[in-house]
């Protein structure tokens, strides 16, 4: 005799609702429903160091097709134009810009633009350069130990006992002792790239070398090196993703202090060449007219350098603190 309890439509709707798998959060979900998103969404300063962040970076990424002219191209400047003041006509030309123009009749918009493209991917490139060397160095100085780990970090040590502008002076200076004239000018950003990632690859791996002898003494790394997982595999695979936080944080902070980096050594004229200048080389070039009377061409390039190194720099504040364990 059957049980009432197991029959009958209750019986029916239970199975069917057994029948049918649960749904799966999508991915975008998972990621909008995390603890990092969570502390984005509710916090002021990261949310608007983001939009302005993002708007800055999407206009030098656009900068061909919303800039009014392109400032690096000879053939459209008048020098008639030179030194005409923000939102007034030009007594010459009857042109008017928004910004001004410098003195060789550049559009002041159009050059920040273009030089911020240029500051993004100085910044960017290095940074990467820099994650690179010391993520590697780091994880080979955590996990082997020994006389690799003391070599490294003492090369670290040494590099830290100066300021990383006078490294990066130093390997531009070695650098374009070795390129040969003719090359130099369309070498140069790439020196200045080597020259900031090399002076700033120290903090990544002193993090790495730290979080890593931590990870390789916990289960999981021991079982794997007990299955017999190659040490490359086991550095990659298991220890690497575990020791993302941290460097994510620097990474985001140091892009800000590498921005500052290009701008600096632009100002001191040793980095990128005139012909493409970065908002540096537009800082530099408006000092020399400050004086005179000319203050847009140094304030509109030094104001949009300390916007985009402010956001950035809170952005890695926030995620300094979104990443925290302690701290949730």
């Amino acid at each position: 005799m059957s049980d009432p309890k197991t029959s009958g439509p209750q019986a029916n709707e239970a199975v069917t609702e057994a029948a049918i798998p649960e749904r799966t959060p999508g991915r975008l979900f998972k990621i909008w429903d995390s603890d990092v998103a969570y502390s984005f969404r509710t916090s002021p300063v990261a949310i608007i160091s983001g939009v302005v962040a993002l708007a800055i970076i999407l206009a030098a990424l656009l900068a061909p097709w919303i800039a009014p002219t392109n400032p690096f191209d000879p053939a459209s400047l008048n020098l008639m134009d030179g030194f005409t003041p923000p939102m007034q006509e030009n007594a010459f030309t009857g042109n008017t810009f928004l910004l001004g123009t410098d003195n060789q009749g550049r559009d002041m918009l159009s050059a920040m633009l273009y030089g911020a493209r240029i500051s993004l991917f100085v910044g960017v490139s290095a940074v990467l350069l820099a994650m690179v060397l010391g993520i590697t160095a780091g994880l080979i100085a955590g996990y082997r130990g020994g006389w690799a780990d003391a070599v490294l970090m003492r090369i670290a040590d040494v590099q830290l006992s100066f300021p990383s502008i006078l490294i990066a002076l130093l390997i531009f200076g070695v650098a374009r002792g070795i390129i040969p004239p003719s090359q130099r000018e369309t070498m140069a950003i790439w020196v200045l790239i080597v020259a900031i990632g090399l002076s700033d690859w120290v903090q990544f791996a002193r993090i790495v070398r730290g979080a890593t002898m931590v990870e390789k003494s916990k289960e999981y790394v021991q079982a794997a090196k007990v299955i017999g997982a190659h040490p490359f595999k086991i550095l990659l695979r298991h220890i690497l993703p575990n020791v993302m936080g941290p460097v994510l944080v620097i990474a985001t902070i140091g892009l800000a202090l590498a921005i500052i980096a290009e701008a600096t050594l632009s100002f001191l004229g040793v980095g990128v060449p005139p012909t493409q200048p970065s908002l540096g080389t537009l800082i530099r070039i408006g000092q020399q007219y400050l004086f005179s009377g000319e203050w847009w061409i140094l304030l509109f390039p030094a104001v949009m350098l300390l916007t985009l190194a402010l956001a950035v720099n809170l952005l890695g504040d926030w995620l300094r603190d979104a990443l925290n364990p302690r701290l949730r």
